[in-house]
């Protein structure tokens, strides 16, 4: 049985071997995480949903605010999302960012935001299965090993399926 809940910071150990084992250069622009850098801090664990398969952790997503700006505090951003890659493919991705709309509503936002690498084919359709839609693509955006690589601006408009009127 799956059950998405609030990350405790005895999650932690659990957390940081899924975070190292999903990066790679197609998922994440950023430097090769630090394996003795924690995943979770006391100040942003309300923003950390994990599943718990049967007491077993099985991945994490991430909310944030995009900036301090109250002019944009309506918009929440998925920043992370991994998922245990022996539990990949058995719908706890999808579990996960379900659950994140549903905190996100809960919390008063009308828009949720990610970036993904044009390469993460998969979690493309994942988002894109869970409703997100394309809203930008910034091209070339990073030269990760050797390649240039686009960086995909997907959104979620809560409350409505896909882009709202006017196209904004």
């Amino acid at each position: 049985m799956v059950t998405i809940r609030p990350a405790r910071a005895t999650d932690e150990a659990a957390l940081r071997p899924i975070h190292l084992a999903t990066w790679t250069a197609d998922v994440s622009p950023g430097p090769t995480p630090d394996p003795d850098e924690p995943l979770l801090e006391a100040e942003t664990l309300a923003d950390v949903l994990v599943a718990d398969c049967d007491g077993a952790v099985g991945g994490y997503v991430r909310l944030d605010q995009p900036g301090p700006l109250p002019s944009h505090a309506h918009v929440l951003v998925v920043n992370g999302l991994a998922v245990d890659p022996g539990r990949q493919g058995t719908g706890l991705g999808r579990a996960l960012v379900s659950a994140a709309l549903d905190e996100a509503r809960r919390r008063g936002a009308e828009k949720v935001t990610l970036r993904v690498l044009a390469p993460n084919a998969r979690a493309r359709r994942l988002y894109e299965a869970c409703g997100f839609v394309v809203e930008g693509v910034l091209e070339r955006e990073f030269l990760l090993d050797g390649r240039h690589v686009d960086d995909v601006f997907m959104a979620h408009h809560l409350g409505r399926r896909g882009r709202p009127p006017g196209g904004g």
